[in-house]
């Protein structure tokens, strides 16, 4: 049986356009299996993305440190918010970290550009109709969900997340706190050398890869490796 870890609360933020279910699949039954509490908060609306997410941060670690991540923006979030408040951060989890500093020509940035756009001209039904022609079915299940949930706060937040900007290297250099990184050798998106140069940067992190092929059988497949990082560094 695994033994469980001191820190027991770990709360996870979904990636653009996703939702905190996704999250949940991916994360929930990993952490249990460590030990841990996976808290999955329903992503705010519109243009209160971003500051929505880091206030309730703020205010559910006002008595003890917690562990936070996330999926893509979700762990851009984490690992700002730990940045600002490393006292109070208890470790990180991050799957697919997308860039490092300004945006700029991120292949996430821009996919999250062009789905706004196409929000805003064809509306909500159409745009989704077209943004999962072609997809894996898993995803495209994955986001007709979860866009319909975000309904007309979407291409907001999409904009919020394209536009803001990661941690730094730099700014990821002093966090020395336990991280567990995991990234999908095949996703353009959230390309392969960005999570190294995450995990090169933190001073504790462990980087662990899977694939979008495994992520789409088996959707726990990205959490475990997440956890299974963040294990070992927490044993280091």
């Amino acid at each position: 049986m695994t033994s469980a870890i001191p820190e027991t609360r770990a709360v996870l933020l979904p990636g653009t356009g996703s939702d905190e279910i996704f999250v949940a699949t991916v994360f929930a039954g990993p952490a249990r299996a460590a030990g841990i509490e996976a808290v999955t908060p329903r992503p705010p609306s519109g243009d209160q993305l971003a500051v929505g997410f880091l206030t309730l941060l703020d205010s559910l670690a006002a008595e003890t440190p917690l562990i936070v991540g996330g999926i893509s923006f979700g762990a851009h979030l984490a690992a700002e918010w730990a940045v600002r408040n490393p006292d109070r951060c208890a470790g990180l989890l991050l799957a697919l970290p997308a860039w490092h500093g300004e945006p700029a020509g991120a292949p996430a940035s821009l996919a999250a550009k062009v789905s706004a756009d196409l929000v805003e001209r064809e509306g909500l039904e159409k745009a989704l109709s077209l943004s999962v022609a072609g997809v894996a079915p898993w995803l495209a299940e994955e986001l007709t969900r979860a866009w319909r949930r975000h309904g007309t706060g979407l291409a907001a937040g999409l904009r919020v997340a394209a536009d803001r900007p990661a941690p730094t290297v730099d700014e990821l250099r002093g966090l020395d706190i336990p991280v567990g990184i995991a990234a999908c050798t095949d996703d353009p998106v959230h390309p392969m050398a960005v999570a190294r140069e995450w995990a090169a940067a933190l001073p504790r992190a462990v980087l662990r890869e899977t694939t979008l092929t495994a992520l789409g059988s088996d959707r726990e497949s990205l959490g475990r490796a997440a956890v299974e990082a963040w294990r070992v560094s927490h044993a280091s």
